[in-house]
Protein backbone atom coordinates (compact mmCIF):
# COMPACT_ATOMS: atom_id res chain seq x y z
CA UNK A 1 0.00 0.00 0.00
CA UNK A 2 1.37 3.38 -0.98
CA UNK A 3 1.30 6.75 0.77
CA UNK A 4 -1.81 8.22 -0.85
CA UNK A 5 -3.78 4.98 -0.62
CA UNK A 6 -2.91 4.66 3.09
CA UNK A 7 -4.00 8.25 3.80
CA UNK A 8 -7.28 7.74 1.91
CA UNK A 9 -7.93 4.45 3.71
CA UNK A 10 -7.24 5.79 7.20
CA UNK A 11 -9.22 8.98 6.67
CA UNK A 12 -12.03 6.93 5.11
CA UNK A 13 -12.06 4.72 8.22
CA UNK A 14 -11.98 7.80 10.48
CA UNK A 15 -13.41 6.06 13.55
CA UNK A 16 -13.42 2.40 12.46
CA UNK A 17 -11.84 0.41 15.26
CA UNK A 18 -12.76 -3.02 13.89
CA UNK A 19 -10.83 -4.94 11.30
CA UNK A 20 -7.14 -4.96 10.52
CA UNK A 21 -4.57 -2.52 9.11
CA UNK A 22 -1.36 -3.52 7.39
CA UNK A 23 1.98 -2.13 8.52
CA UNK A 24 2.31 0.02 5.42
CA UNK A 25 -1.14 1.51 5.96
CA UNK A 26 -0.37 2.47 9.56
CA UNK A 27 3.16 3.82 9.08
CA UNK A 28 2.37 5.78 5.90
CA UNK A 29 -0.55 7.38 7.72
CA UNK A 30 1.67 8.19 10.70
CA UNK A 31 4.11 9.89 8.32
CA UNK A 32 1.21 11.91 6.90
CA UNK A 33 0.05 12.88 10.41
CA UNK A 34 3.59 13.91 11.38
CA UNK A 35 3.82 16.06 8.25
CA UNK A 36 0.45 17.70 8.96
CA UNK A 37 1.51 18.48 12.55
CA UNK A 38 4.84 19.88 11.37
CA UNK A 39 3.25 22.11 8.75
CA UNK A 40 0.58 23.31 11.21
CA UNK A 41 3.32 24.13 13.73
CA UNK A 42 5.29 26.05 11.11
CA UNK A 43 2.16 28.02 10.16
CA UNK A 44 1.57 28.85 13.83
CA UNK A 45 5.19 30.00 14.21
CA UNK A 46 5.03 32.10 11.03
CA UNK A 47 1.75 33.79 11.97
CA UNK A 48 2.15 34.17 15.73
CA UNK A 49 5.89 33.98 16.35
CA UNK A 50 7.71 31.62 18.65
CA UNK A 51 7.32 33.65 21.84
CA UNK A 52 9.64 33.53 24.81
CA UNK A 53 8.53 30.29 26.54
CA UNK A 54 9.27 31.09 30.18
CA UNK A 55 7.43 34.42 30.17
CA UNK A 56 5.54 34.60 26.90
CA UNK A 57 4.50 31.15 25.60
CA UNK A 58 3.94 30.89 21.86
CA UNK A 59 0.41 31.11 20.50
CA UNK A 60 -0.72 27.86 18.90
CA UNK A 61 -3.98 27.55 17.01
CA UNK A 62 -3.46 25.41 13.90
CA UNK A 63 -1.33 22.67 15.45
CA UNK A 64 -3.81 21.83 18.25
CA UNK A 65 -6.65 21.84 15.71
CA UNK A 66 -4.70 19.44 13.47
CA UNK A 67 -3.95 17.22 16.46
CA UNK A 68 -7.59 17.17 17.46
CA UNK A 69 -8.73 16.42 13.89
CA UNK A 70 -6.27 13.52 13.53
CA UNK A 71 -6.59 12.06 17.03
CA UNK A 72 -9.36 9.56 16.24
CA UNK A 73 -7.97 8.37 12.87
CA UNK A 74 -4.53 7.84 14.44
CA UNK A 75 -6.05 5.91 17.32
CA UNK A 76 -8.30 3.88 14.99
CA UNK A 77 -5.41 3.02 12.64
CA UNK A 78 -3.26 1.95 15.58
CA UNK A 79 -6.13 -0.10 16.99
CA UNK A 80 -6.56 -1.91 13.65
CA UNK A 81 -2.77 -2.34 13.39
CA UNK A 82 -2.73 -4.07 16.78
CA UNK A 83 -5.54 -6.35 15.55
CA UNK A 84 -3.50 -7.18 12.46
CA UNK A 85 -0.64 -8.47 14.59
CA UNK A 86 -3.08 -10.54 16.68
CA UNK A 87 -3.29 -8.28 19.74
CA UNK A 88 -6.32 -6.53 21.21
CA UNK A 89 -6.51 -2.86 20.30
CA UNK A 90 -7.01 -1.67 23.87
CA UNK A 91 -3.33 -2.41 24.54
CA UNK A 92 -2.65 0.76 22.57
CA UNK A 93 -4.10 2.66 25.54
CA UNK A 94 -1.53 1.39 28.07
CA UNK A 95 0.77 4.45 27.79
CA UNK A 96 -2.24 6.75 28.16
CA UNK A 97 -3.41 4.88 31.26
CA UNK A 98 0.08 5.00 32.77
CA UNK A 99 0.24 8.74 32.04
CA UNK A 100 -3.12 9.33 33.70
CA UNK A 101 -2.07 7.37 36.79
CA UNK A 102 1.15 9.39 36.95
CA UNK A 103 -0.81 12.64 36.64
CA UNK A 104 -3.23 11.61 39.38
CA UNK A 105 -0.38 10.64 41.70
CA UNK A 106 1.40 13.91 40.98
CA UNK A 107 -1.81 15.88 41.58
CA UNK A 108 -2.39 14.00 44.85
CA UNK A 109 1.16 14.74 45.99
CA UNK A 110 0.82 18.44 45.20
CA UNK A 111 -2.52 18.64 46.97
CA UNK A 112 -1.24 16.85 50.09
CA UNK A 113 1.82 19.11 50.17
CA UNK A 114 -0.41 22.17 49.91
CA UNK A 115 -2.60 20.81 52.71
CA UNK A 116 0.41 20.35 55.00
CA UNK A 117 1.66 23.86 54.18
CA UNK A 118 -1.76 25.41 54.80
CA UNK A 119 -2.16 23.63 58.13
CA UNK A 120 1.08 25.11 59.44
CA UNK A 121 2.64 21.71 60.10
CA UNK A 122 6.43 21.77 60.01
CA UNK A 123 7.73 20.20 56.81
CA UNK A 124 11.34 19.69 57.87
CA UNK A 125 12.19 16.01 57.82
CA UNK A 126 8.77 14.91 56.61
CA UNK A 127 8.89 17.36 53.68
CA UNK A 128 12.30 16.06 52.66
CA UNK A 129 11.10 12.47 52.90
CA UNK A 130 7.98 13.27 50.88
CA UNK A 131 10.15 14.95 48.24
CA UNK A 132 12.41 11.90 48.07
CA UNK A 133 9.47 9.53 47.73
CA UNK A 134 8.00 11.79 45.06
CA UNK A 135 11.25 11.80 43.09
CA UNK A 136 11.51 8.01 43.28
CA UNK A 137 7.90 7.75 42.07
CA UNK A 138 8.59 10.18 39.21
CA UNK A 139 11.68 8.21 38.16
CA UNK A 140 9.77 4.93 38.28
CA UNK A 141 6.91 6.46 36.28
CA UNK A 142 9.33 7.75 33.66
CA UNK A 143 10.93 4.32 33.41
CA UNK A 144 7.51 2.67 32.95
CA UNK A 145 6.61 5.22 30.24
CA UNK A 146 9.84 4.51 28.33
CA UNK A 147 9.32 0.74 28.54
CA UNK A 148 5.70 1.09 27.36
CA UNK A 149 6.79 3.27 24.42
CA UNK A 150 9.34 0.65 23.34
CA UNK A 151 6.78 -2.16 23.68
CA UNK A 152 4.18 -0.18 21.66
CA UNK A 153 6.65 0.45 18.83
CA UNK A 154 7.62 -3.22 18.90
CA UNK A 155 4.00 -4.36 18.69
CA UNK A 156 3.14 -1.87 15.93
CA UNK A 157 6.05 -3.09 13.80
CA UNK A 158 5.20 -6.79 14.01
CA UNK A 159 4.28 -8.52 10.75
CA UNK A 160 0.75 -9.23 9.67
CA UNK A 161 -0.65 -12.55 10.83
CA UNK A 162 -0.82 -14.57 7.62
CA UNK A 163 -4.21 -16.11 8.39
CA UNK A 164 -7.56 -14.69 9.37
CA UNK A 165 -7.67 -14.05 13.10
CA UNK A 166 -10.39 -13.16 15.60
CA UNK A 167 -10.31 -9.54 14.37
CA UNK A 168 -11.03 -10.23 10.72
CA UNK A 169 -9.74 -11.62 7.44
CA UNK A 170 -6.27 -10.97 6.09
CA UNK A 171 -6.08 -7.40 4.72
CA UNK A 172 -6.14 -6.97 0.95
CA UNK A 173 -2.84 -7.36 -0.82
CA UNK A 174 -1.37 -9.94 1.57
CA UNK A 175 -0.77 -13.30 -0.07
CA UNK A 176 -2.42 -16.19 1.78
CA UNK A 177 -0.03 -18.76 3.26
CA UNK A 178 0.76 -21.78 1.09
CA UNK A 179 -1.57 -24.70 1.59
CA UNK A 180 -0.12 -27.53 3.63
CA UNK A 181 -2.72 -30.11 2.67
CA UNK A 182 -1.84 -32.79 0.14
CA UNK A 183 -3.84 -32.64 -3.07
Amino acid sequence: MGFSEAVKTCLGKYVTFSGRARRSEYWWFMLFAFGVMLIAGLIDAALFGTGNPPLDPPTRIFQPLAQLALLLPILAAGWRRMHDSGRPGWLLLLPLIAGLVTGLLFFGGVMSSMTFDASGMPTGVDGGMAFGIGMIGAAFSGFVQIILAIVMIWWLTRPTQPDANEYGPVPDGIAPPPSTSAQ
